[in-house]
């Protein structure tokens, strides 16, 4: 496969030695958005522009003397801490992570700081999980058997989106080697119920424009939260729900605040998109094209409780994966009828198809700072993929993989397709010593799930221990980066063939801590490459005030529900040395 370089950086390649050019000037090329997928059928570069002369002349070189490490605006700096022990605890600035070197792959040498040379920096944002509230497909009432079902934060997801947002917009570059972020990539589940609604604002968000979070009846809202219902936050209700026995507050003018216009300023970096289970399954879950769940997403009743024991044992079924079709959670619908609340209908809220999902990146109204497609190009639309690879920097790829099962049910793999392109498209990088990071939704743990793709009968499928055995046999590969789990953690994975590389598991926005990370490569000049991570919170302050509804505000606020929310799980922090650490690796 040919090389696709940018004008700036062909220069580099007439010395005799590129990498010691690199190294001596200090400098490093970097495609800021140049708009450039590697097809996944035929393997040659796909133009998302029909501009190809803007795209080529579209890069950037870091400066050759790095600007000064920071740390303000970083977890490195200040984290959001509890006040008080018990009840509902309000949060403000807390002491700071700090950095943790790793030499679990490789020893970490004296003086490697004063060769170092960086080869790229981008940051990642996953399982943002904007949430159309008022969906009717949403499964609030399982509340009682899994807090991932309703969580008290979801109607300010949007805003607390822009306010990620707003954070990375205002980074100085790279916090360690001070080189410019050169994009943002989404590693899945943007949306939660695959749903229109949330697609549109996702794109908005991202790229930039005014969203309002608000489906079905334009004047009011609702959803669960104005439901008089127990089981939920009542914000604006003088109720003693559940939530308030536990200390929530009474916060009158919430809801109303909740669904208001809101402005997005976009990214300022270009930024690359990768699918997630909630982006192509109803649920999160259920495989697609089903016309009963379609209907009923656009309709005008909505279940909003449902008795315990059906609860359960809904949930148990869909944590074996013993529904993958839904059609369990259909009849249980079904059955339910009388005790579904009226509300208003919204075609907007449609599931959107996979095809769809290509279209609304592909659309020029939605590229904000690039490339075109966010990383999907003409080529994945006619041969129905929803993975590529793109330039990152002159020496470094990015494999984006697509590990929904189209069979159904939350965990991943793997068709036999995109496993062989991955080994072709590592195989013909790797030969010119070109680095690759590989991106996905789902961890190497969560792809467990090997049902067969309805549209693709005959296709094997693969989970995550042969998706580790197959990176573990190429030298170039640097990190494998996913989300999906809701929790920092970086696993080493060494092999005996000498090959190594990291596995970057990041927390998501939807539960505390609500986190993106910022990644940084750098060649050490002695053998050795660092994986820089760094997270970073949104722009919104600690602290918060009840009486602040404004788009800040809600930001604020959605972080301190997050953290009390009844049922989160308390360790999706990680450790010390899963947040901002050094990672050591060999590499030739």
């Amino acid at each position: 496969m040919p090389r696709i370089r940018s004008v700036v950086s062909a220069a580099a390649t007439k010395a005799a030695d590129r990498r010691a050019f690199l190294a001596a000037t200090g400098a490093v090329a970097a495609s800021a958005g140049i708009g450039l997928a590697l097809r996944p059928g035929s393997g040659a570069p796909a133009h998302a522009a029909a501009d190809e002369s803007a795209v080529t002349l579209s890069s950037r070189r870091a400066p050759a003397a790095p600007l000064a490490p920071y740390t303000r605006g970083t977890t490195l700096g200040s984290v959001a801490a509890p006040r008080g022990v018990t009840g509902y605890r309000r949060l403000g600035d807390g002491p700071a992570w700090q950095r943790v070197v790793r030499g679990d792959l490789a020893a970490p040498k004296a003086g490697r700081a004063d060769r170092r040379t960086v080869l790229a920096s981008f940051v990642q944002f996953t399982d943002l999980h904007l949430v159309d509230v008022q969906h009717p497909l949403r499964y609030e009432y399982l509340r009682a058997q899994t807090a991932s079902a309703w969580r008290p934060q979801e109607a300010l997801s949007v805003a607390a989106a822009v306010s990620l947002v707003e954070r990375v917009n205002a980074l100085r570059g790279a916090p360690v080697t001070g080189s410019p972020l050169h994009f943002v990539m989404t590693t899945g589940d943007n949306t939660d119920n695959n749903s229109r609604t949330e697609l549109d604002w996702f794109l908005t968000v991202m790229s930039g424009g005014r969203v309002t979070p608000n489906s079905g009846d334009p004047r009011r809202y609702e959803g669960v939260q104005d439901s008089g219902l127990k089981l939920y936050w009542q914000p604006d209700a003088a109720l003693r729900d559940a939530d308030k026995q536990q200390g929530f507050p009474r916060i009158e003018g919430f809801l109303d605040a909740a669904i208001r216009e809101i402005n997005s300023p976009g990214l300022n970096l270009p930024w690359y998109s990768t699918v997630g289970n909630h982006d192509s399954l109803p649920g999160g879950c259920y495989a697609p094209g089903d016309s009963f769940f379609a209907e009923f997403a656009v309709g005008g009743r909505k279940l909003m409780s449902l008795d315990e024991a059906v609860g359960e044992a809904i949930w148990d079924n869909v944590q074996k994966g013993g529904d993958p079709k839904g059609l369990d959670f259909r009849a249980v619908l079904k059955s339910q009828a009388r005790r579904m609340r009226s509300v208003t209908p919204d075609e907007r809220r449609a599931p959107f198809t996979p095809r769809e999902y290509l279209q609304a990146h592909l659309d020029p109204a939605r590229t904000g700072p690039g490339p075109v497609g966010h990383g999907y190009s003409q080529a994945n639309l006619e041969e129905g993929t929803q993975y590529y690879a793109f330039r990152i920097a002159d020496d470094v790829i990015g494999i984006s993989l697509d590990t929904t099962d189209p069979g159904g049910h939350y965990e991943g793999s793997l068709g036999t397709a995109q496993l062989k392109w991955l080994d072709r498209t590592l195989k013909e990088h790797g030969r010119d010593g070109t680095y690759a990071i590989v991106f996905s939704h789902h961890t190497s743990r969560t792809m467990r799930n090997l049902r067969e793709d309805p549209a693709r009968p005959h296709e094997g499928r693969h989970g995550g221990e042969e998706v580790l055995a197959l990176l573990g046999r190429h030298r170039n590969v640097l990190a494998w980066v996913n989300g999906h789990s809701h929790r920092n953690r970086i696993t080493p994975h060494p092999y005996p063939s000498g090959c190594s590389f990291w596995e970057i598991s990041t927390a998501s926005h939807i539960d505390f801590p609500q986190l993106a990370r910022v990644i940084e490569l750098a060649d050490n000049g002695d053998g050795t490459i660092s994986l820089f991570t760094t997270a970073v919170e949104s722009a919104a302050p600690h602290a918060t005030d009840f009486t602040d509804l404004s788009q800040t505000g809600l930001a604020a606020l959605y972080r301190e529900l997050a953290f009390n929310a009844p049922g989160a799980r308390t360790t999706l922090a990680g450790g010390p040395e899963d947040r901002n650490t050094e990672l050591v690796l060999r590499k030739g």
